[in-house]
């Protein structure tokens, strides 16, 4: 394939040529959006590729062995995905999440973990704050990676877990993979420091509900509090999972049916920007979480952008558009020489002080029922594509 051909899989969503503004917007300053929200976290997908076809993600249906997955030549490096997270850094970036697909399928992780380790947060002290970077996994490949990951500077893992009933599980994952060898990737995480770690459940009525009482009780018994478990609302995010309302079970409903089990008391909230409400255990056997994007949206202080496995930048994880920054990480300016790193940094500023999205807030204004898609007839941004 000659240089100048552009491979269809890069082309399945719009995306902006950024404009860099001749002055503003400068690394180091720190940055609002419209609505006055700050940068402050990066989610980063480093391979649109998964191992599992769970249904409200990539449904094996349309994630076929026939889908055009992006080529290597079209994903960001390493050195060009460092680059660009040091950009944002120097906008205010505080915390890089890693996400896929499943990024443990992307070889030699541990390499592009050791190098965003490096960078550091200028909080004003000598050589500056040590990031907060942590992963998003499907725990298949844990159990074996855990040690390299914690040695590469990696800070702690989510890991994805829907059902504790081996059955219930492999149904969802689609693939038939046992839910004992996720569990192991968790022990394997805890054993190697990657700490606190955070289990998330995505429910979906009628499918994995009756899960979410004995998944809780076995974190509380087996793991304390070392380990958060959250439960998320399935939500409409991409156009290929089918998604309905009558499917979505309310958080505030997950909340009664665990207080009932377990007694459960209101905790803060963690960090501004956070997306779980906090619960804690009467007892003190540590805490859950649930995150209500469908029946409680939390757009008000979402200070989370993300940059896809090929570099384009979006703002929302409903988007249907995004900014090609991969065009300036690789491309010239019409002199024939590259884009400098301040140049880059003054598109990044201009792109979130522009930024206006808050889709949450807008689909709970609608009707109820409301499918997915949008309304700019443009295809939204799946879940596997842009990470959670």
């Amino acid at each position: 394939m000659g240089d100048n051909v552009i491979p269809l899989a890069d082309l399945r969503y719009a995306a902006a040529l950024p404009r860099i503004p001749t002055s503003g917007f400068e690394a180091g300053g720190l940055l609002a959006d419209r609505l006055g929200r700050p940068l402050r976290d990066l989610r980063i997908s480093v391979t649109d590729r998964c191992n599992f076809r769970c249904s409200y993600c990539m449904p094996k249906d349309v994630f076929d062995s026939d889908y055009k997955f992006l080529p290597q030549t079209s994903l960001l490096s390493f050195e060009e995905i460092t680059r660009t997270a040091r950009l944002f850094v120097a906008h205010g970036v505080t915390k890089l999440r890693l996400t896929g697909g499943e990024p443990l399928l992307r070889k030699h992780v541990e390499v592009l973990i050791s190098q965003l380790a490096a960078l550091r947060a200028d909080d004003g002290t000598p050589g500056g704050r040590p990031l907060d970077i942590t992963l998003t996994t499907n725990g298949s490949l844990l159990e074996r990676k855990a040690q390299a990951l914690r040695d590469a500077g990696l800070k702690r893992v989510t890991v994805s877990l829907d059902a504790l009933d081996d059955a219930i599980f492999r149904r969802m994952n689609d693939v038939d993979f046992p839910v004992a060898d996720v569990l192991r990737g968790i022990d394997a995480a805890l054993a190697a420091g990657l700490a606190p770690i955070k289990i998330n459940m995505v429910v979906k009525r009628g499918t994995n509900d009756h899960e979410i009482v004995p998944l809780a009780r076995h974190v509380r018994e087996r793991y304390g509090a070392g380990v958060v478990l959250r439960f998320i609302e399935y939500m409409d995010v991409g156009a290929t999972n089918g998604w309905r309302m009558d499917e979505v079970l309310p958080s505030a409903q997950v909340v009664q049916r665990l207080h009932e089990a377990f007694p459960l008391q209101a905790l803060e909230a963690s960090a501004p920007g956070e997306t779980a409400q906090r619960w804690g255990y009467r007892d003190g056997g540590g805490e859950i979480g649930v995150i209500s994007s469908v029946t409680q949206a939390f757009c008000g202080d979402c200070n989370r952008a993300r940059l896809s496995t090929e570099g384009k930048l979006f703002l929302c994880l409903f988007a249907s558009r995004g900014h090609d920054l991969r065009s300036l990480l690789r491309g010239a300016k019409p002199d024939g020489s590259p884009y400098t790193d301040d140049e880059i940094a003054r598109a990044i500023g201009l792109i979130w002080s522009e930024r206006e999205d808050r889709y949450s807030q807008l689909r709970s204004a609608q009707p109820t029922g409301t499918g997915t898609g949008g309304d700019s007839g443009e295809r939204r941004v799946e879940m596997h594509y842009i990470g959670g």
